[in-house]
Formats: C-alpha cells, structure tokens, sequence
C-alpha cells in the first residue's frame, strides 16, 4: 500500500518528540554537545540560513552519513556518538521528523525534531 508524505510525517511524529525553537535554544545553550542537524538540501539550507553550528546533512544523505557500518569516509564524525543529543531541523518540521524518526530507528538515544 502507496503512502503519501503526510501519512510518513505523521508516522514520524507519532514515534519521536518535536520541540519548539525556544526549546531548543535552551537545549543547545544547557548542553553544548548537543547536535543540530539541518536535512534541507544544501541549495535550500543556504536559502533559509542555517543555525550556527549545525551541521547540512540533506535527509537522502542522513542514513548514509550515520551508519557506522560503511566506510570511514562517508561516515560523519559528529554522528559516532549515539547517546550524543541530536536535534534535527529544516524548513517547517516535516522533513525533521522524518530524519529525526530515521536516526532513532538507527539507534541514536536522545532526538528530537524542531517543529516548525
């Protein structure tokens, strides 16, 4: 059975926890370690501006620049650390969730999305 986009976002919202822009500000600002991932196209991200100090992982590349398994070079380093807190962001929220879902089902501990 075909789904739509709304259907995986909203399947993704049912599994992992959105947080406002002002949570996580107070995220990043009570724990430095904190990740913040960007999975917009490199084109849109640069578009909209990125969050200082996150990281541009487009969501067709998320799973491939997380998995420990392949090969060092198209691993990313910041990714190593499962238990590390991550916060995924985009646009509006709805590809976020879809990373956010993806990097837990691939095990990390502590992620959240940026809603909106």
């Amino acid at each position: 059975m075909a789904i739509t986009f709304k259907q995986m976002v909203g399947e993704a919202r049912e599994n992992v926890s959105g947080i406002s822009s002002a949570e996580a500000r107070e995220k990043i600002k009570s724990n430095p370690d904190t990740l913040v991932i960007d999975v917009q196209d490199a084109a849109d991200a640069g578009a909209c501006g990125l969050i200082p100090s996150s990281l541009n992982i487009s969501l067709g590349m998320l799973p491939i620049r997380a998995d420990l398994e392949l090969p060092e070079h198209l691993r990313e380093p910041k990714l190593a650390d499962r238990n590390r807190p991550v916060l995924v962001t985009c646009g509006a929220g709805g590809q976020a969730s879809l990373g956010a879902y993806l990097l837990k089902k691939m095990g990390f501990t502590d992620v959240a999305y940026i809603d909106g």
